[in-house]
């Protein structure tokens, strides 16, 4: 099955979602079993139809924190409003929408985010949705940078720096390019400029396996190297343009861009992990922090739909 790039509508070309998997051309009924909705026992079209932007983010809460925000910052929002979780026939992952707005969490690390997407990139393709832009909202380690600094990803990298997602498929490597789109950065970036609250910078984002060793760290249950080994592998990583570090951006650049889906990376700084490995800032601190992605990104939707000069329609 193959969507073309492009749909001519009005004269206009409209960017749909690319899916290539001739198996789904057989099947009757698609159900997207982590989100409990399927192609026949949802009108999918008509719940998602007119979605035109998918923030994502690890935690169930932090997604439906975000909603509420949005919803707030579009004038959808109601005194007392409720903004039920689609997915909750699941508790896999949590899916909340408000008018062209679906946010999703997809739990932690790129196996869980990786299941999470296949099911959202086939339920945007059967919704019939075009001109999507899906942005990842989260919080990562810095590298040199200041505790609370917004990074924009430009690439996502592996391990050793390199910006492709290795994956074994039937026992053989396959090897995806995890690059972004650099235009929409530089909007998020320009973004930031226009809100002046927070210092938001362009750079490599190094996606690992997991949180502690793969990270460098010194306070997991093992670790075998020093703390001279630890920076300077964190310098290494600095000099190859590194600016963090989280665990979903590669798979998540992949997938995106194998859909034809505009997509960014879009994580704030809580710690810079060359002074340290634990968190030390206080709660209030780090709650001020981790709304940082969500008010650029919310500034971001709110530019592109024109909300300010009150000609949005949904």
């Amino acid at each position: 099955m193959k969507m073309p790039l492009g749909e001519e509508k009005n004269g206009a070309c409209d960017r749909s979602i690319y899916v290539n998997n001739p198996h789904l051309d057989s099947m009757t009924d698609d159900f997207l079993y982590h989100f409990n909705l399927g192609t026949s026992t949802h009108d999918l079209p008509a719940m998602f139809g007119d979605v035109k932007f998918v923030c994502v983010g690890g935690s169930p809460w932090r997604m439906k924190s975000f909603i509420e925000y949005i919803a707030k910052e579009l004038g959808l929002s109601e005194p007392n409003a409720d903004y039920p979780n689609i997915c909750a026939g699941t508790d896999r992952y949590a899916m909340y929408k408000v008018g062209p707005v679906l946010s999703v969490s997809h739990g932690m690390g790129i196996p869980s985010i990786s299941i999470m997407l296949h099911e959202l990139i086939k339920l945007l393709y059967h919704a019939r949705c075009t001109d999507v832009t899906v942005v990842r909202i989260g919080t990562s380690g810095g590298i040199g940078l200041k505790p609370g600094t917004v990074v924009v990803t430009k690439q996502s990298v592996d391990s050793v720096f390199q910006p492709c997602l290795e994956q074994i498929i039937l026992g053989k490597p396959v090897v995806r390019s995890t690059e972004l789109d650099g235009e929409l950065a530089e909007e998020l970036l320009q973004c930031s400029k226009d809100l002046a609250e927070f210092e938001t910078v362009i750079g490599n984002t190094m996606c690992t396996l997991d949180f502690y060793e793969g990270q460098a760290r010194l306070d997991g249950a093992f670790c075998s190297y020093s703390k001279e080994d630890k920076q300077s592998y964190l310098a290494e990583a600095y000099a190859a343009g590194v600016r963090n570090i989280e665990m979903e951006s590669s798979v998540f650049a992949a997938m995106c861009k194998l859909s034809n889906l505009r997509a960014a990376v879009v994580c704030v700084a809580l710690l810079d992990r060359l002074k340290g490995d634990q968190l030390t800032s206080s709660h209030d601190v780090l709650n001020n922090y981790q709304q940082r992605p969500q008010v650029l990104v919310g500034h971001y939707i709110k530019k592109k739909l024109n909300v300010g000069k009150n000609i949005v329609k949904f």
